[in-house]
């Protein structure tokens, strides 16, 4: 069975399989979820208050996406003046698609894309050494994948110091992470969804 990044959703939620980038260089540009993929692209009013509450942080920060999907969080993130953007999905077309995306959007220069599954990819990470200031995780809502990923990230240490990491989730299942690894600081809910943000348990005790 193909992997997929995250649960459906009727796809008119978010105007059909096209997405837009909502601010920054490719400002009001459009570009294609994967086609045929049972992705669920991240909405732009999710997104969007998202990425309010980062306006004055995201530009020359670095950023890893690691359940990328369609690249609609980490493309966003390279308009709006992020230094360096990593996104990863094991689908290998929805990698392909993320690459094209970036180079249609003229972000290519800053978006490295891999295929891999999410532990591999955060070894990968750790190894070389990358740290980030901002990881967005948009797993499946149930398996607790997004959890495991940030603990992993935690335990890594992939994050500079005041690095966050911002968890999107069902709104009726809160995400449990190991607390001796991550704290969250605050929670916001969207309908069915909602987004909770975790620092380290050291900066954040």
């Amino acid at each position: 069975m193909p992997y997929v990044s995250a649960e459906a959703k009727p796809p008119d939620l978010n105007g059909g399989r096209i997405l837009r980038i909502i601010a920054g260089s490719a400002r009001g540009r459009r570009f294609d979820a994967p086609k045929g993929m049972d992705t669920r692209p991240t909405l732009d009013r999710v997104k969007e208050s998202v990425f309010g509450m980062l306006q004055f942080e995201i530009a020359d920060s670095s950023v890893l996406d690691l359940f990328s999907g369609s690249g609609n969080l980490g493309l966003e993130a390279a308009s709006r003046g992020a230094k360096k953007v990593v996104c990863n999905d094991r689908n290998r077309d929805c990698a392909e698609q993320i690459q094209a995306n970036a180079k249609l959007l003229g972000l290519a220069d800053k978006v490295q894309v891999f295929s891999k599954d999410f532990a591999v990819c955060l070894a990968d990470l750790a190894r070389s050494g990358e740290k980030f200031d901002f990881v967005f995780l948009d797993a499946p809502y149930r398996d607790g994948t997004a959890e495991k990923a940030a603990e992993e990230i935690f335990s890594r240490g992939l994050l500079h110091p005041n690095g966050r990491v911002i968890l999107e989730h069902a709104t009726e299942l809160p995400p449990h992470v190991n607390e001796t690894l991550g704290r969250a600081i605050e929670t916001r809910r969207y309908g069915a969804c909602a987004v909770t943000i975790y620092q380290s348990a050291a900066v954040a005790s």
